[in-house]
Formats: structure tokens, sequence, C-alpha cells
């Protein structure tokens, strides 16, 4: 039996609402009392499957998927292996029948923004795991890049530049993560000693972490405090009202500038519970662009092609040195073309 694809390359453009994906159906958005705005609701971001399918409409939803996971899709000129990943208008989706398979995946030198024997820092970029399969992560496939810590003790071994403080080629020891569609700065500890150092500090909350985030709406400063669960009954993570569950959690949360229909902030945490920001932004009604896990059903989100959050800053006393460090991180160019986005539509008015 033939193939129904071909070689392709399209835009993505405006159009009716797509035909749902399969397993679109858990994360559709739809309008409501919370999620009023000013003028005409913003377009729904589309999967890539989604628009795949528009042109090979006799294909079936797995074929495509498998065809997406194979690395033969690509979206701006980057090989994409989710195929539900959220694309935007104007991209340009590519299709290549013969592309091979994508290599072993490579961290660039230029990512390992700090390092020394006992201690790296990273440039993480978004969708990439942290560390290998665990808990909330869903079980990657094997076309999916080798976990972030993997990758960078692979790029201090084959970098020149590193060469005199590589070390033992032993697993690095996970001092904090990054949700996998988080970008920006992250450590890793290079010996026992500075992981226990490292660890204490994130204890004792002497760690310094900022983040900035492109949220739903017009969010104001303040700080949020609740006490997370790992189950708030609906299976998600999320805050409870009872004293002597969860664990307890506080965002401190500035906006830096406002578009009506979205904010940009700056979030600094006092603790670092998993997915603390995501829970309590959306909490407090707003999410997170890219938001799929924690944004209310009843909110359409503006498009975004991930969770738009960065870890900006990070900063923490050296292990060994006593010495304090401290590390900045732009955004990189997805997060930065969906604020220039934001500031071409509006103008802004400055906190």
């Amino acid at each position: 039996m033939s193939t129904p694809f071909r070689d392709v390359r399209f835009e993505v453009e405006s159009s009716p609402e797509p035909e749902p994906a399969p397993d679109a159906g858990r994360h559709a958005r739809h309008p409501g009392p919370r999620g009023k705005r000013r003028g005409p609701p913003p377009p729904r971001a589309p999967r890539l499957d989604q628009e795949l399918r528009k042109h090979f409409p006799e294909a079936s939803w797995s074929s495509v998927r498998e065809l997406v996971k194979s690395g033969k899709v690509r979206v701006d000129g980057q090989v994409q292996l989710d195929p539900g990943y959220g694309v935007t208008l104007g991209q340009t989706v590519e299709l290549r029948l013969t592309a091979p398979r994508p290599s072993k995946a490579r961290l660039p030198e230029s990512a390992l923004v700090y390092l020394d024997n006992d201690l790296v820092v990273v440039e993480k970029p978004s969708g990439v795991a942290s560390v290998p399969f665990e808990g909330d992560d869903a079980k990657p496939s094997k076309n999916e890049p080798t976990a972030l810590n993997e990758l960078v003790r692979d790029t201090i071994f084959r970098s020149k530049q590193a060469a005199a403080q590589r070390g033992p080629k032993a697993p690095l020891g996970v001092v904090q993560r990054l949700d996998k569609e988080t970008s920006g700065l992250i450590v890793f500890a290079r010996s026992t000693r500075a992981k226990k150092h490292l660890q204490q500090q994130l204890r004792v909350h002497s760690v310094h972490r900022r983040y900035l985030a492109l949220v739903q709406g017009d969010a104001p400063s303040g700080t949020l405090q609740s006490r997370l669960v790992q189950n708030r009954g609906d299976g998600k993570r999320g805050s409870t009202e009872r004293s002597d569950l969860g664990r307890e959690a506080i965002t401190h949360v500035r906006a830096l500038e406002r578009f009506g229909v979205a904010t940009l902030v700056e979030c600094r945490l006092e603790t670092g519970r998993t997915h603390q920001i995501r829970i309590h932004l959306a909490e407090a009604g707003h999410s997170l662009l890219g938001e799929r896990v924690y944004a209310p059903r009843d909110v359409q989100l503006l498009p975004a092609p991930r969770v738009m959050l960065h870890a900006a800053e990070l900063g923490f006393e050296h292990p060994n040195t006593g010495r304090q460090l401290v590390f900045q991180s732009e955004p990189p160019q997805d997060f930065q073309a969906q604020l220039a986005e934001l500031r071409r539509l509006t103008q802004p008015k400055r906190s």
C-alpha cells in the first residue's frame, strides 16, 4: 500500500477551527466568564499534527504522529519531534520524506555558562528534560533528545575549552530541575560534597532564582502563597486549604509590562516546589501562555509554542570557595518572538 504522504512546504495560516486530534479534547479551552478580554478572541493555536493532516486528510492520526516522531518534519527549519507542538501563524512547516533520522542530540559548548571541578551551570534549551524519565514527565520516545544531565556530561568531555575541568566522567549530581518546556539556567553538581552543599542552600531558601513568564490577562504584582499537594482532587498538582497537607509554596510576582490580553511578569521563588510558578499563576487566573495542564478549561489561551517560562537568573554560594555566584540569561528566540508580537500588537504600559 502506497504512503499518503509527499514532500510539502507550507505556512501556517488563519483558517477555520481545525479538526481536533483524538487526544486533544482534554486540553480544549472554551471562553467563559473568566476568559473575557478586549477585542475579538485570538486565533487558537493549532497543533502540528492538525496542520499536517489538513494536507493529508486521508492519513490516519497515528501515521501523522509517527511521521513527526521520525524527524522528517521541520518548523521554521528546526526538526520538531512533538506531534502536539503548538504552531503559530506565519510559521513554515516542511515535510521531507527523504530526510534522515536526526542524529544523537548534542548540546553546544556555549550552553556551558560556568564550569569547574565542583559544579556546572547550564543554559537549558526548551524541549529537553532535566533528567531521564521519572515521576511527572511523560516517558520519552526513542526519537526524543537525551536528558540534559547526560547531554551536559557529554559536552564537557568533548569540549577543548573544558579540558582543565573535565574531572572524572561520573554522573552529574541533580540539584534542581526545570520543567521540560522551561528554558534557562540550571546547576548540576560534579561531586558529592558540592551536591550536598547546594541542596542545603535550597532547603534553607538561600538560592536566588528569578524567572520571566508571559501570562494571560492583566496580572497584578504580589505574593502568591499556598500549600501544594500532588493531587488536588482531579489527579493534578495544586493548592489545598488544609494546613496539615502538602508543602508550603511562596512565589513573588512583579508585573514588568502589561499588554491588556497578557503580561510579562518576573517570578522570584522563595520555595521551589514542582510546577510551583505554573500552578500559582493558573490558580490566580493568569495561566502561563502555552499552559496545557493547569489552565482552566473555560479560558481560551493566546497561542504559544510552549509554556512561556524562562529561568533568567540563578545565584548561590560556591560550595568550595564560599564565593557568591550570580548568573543571568536572556530568553531564547521563541520567547523573544512571542514578546515582540505582543509589543507590536499593543501599546504596553510600563509598570
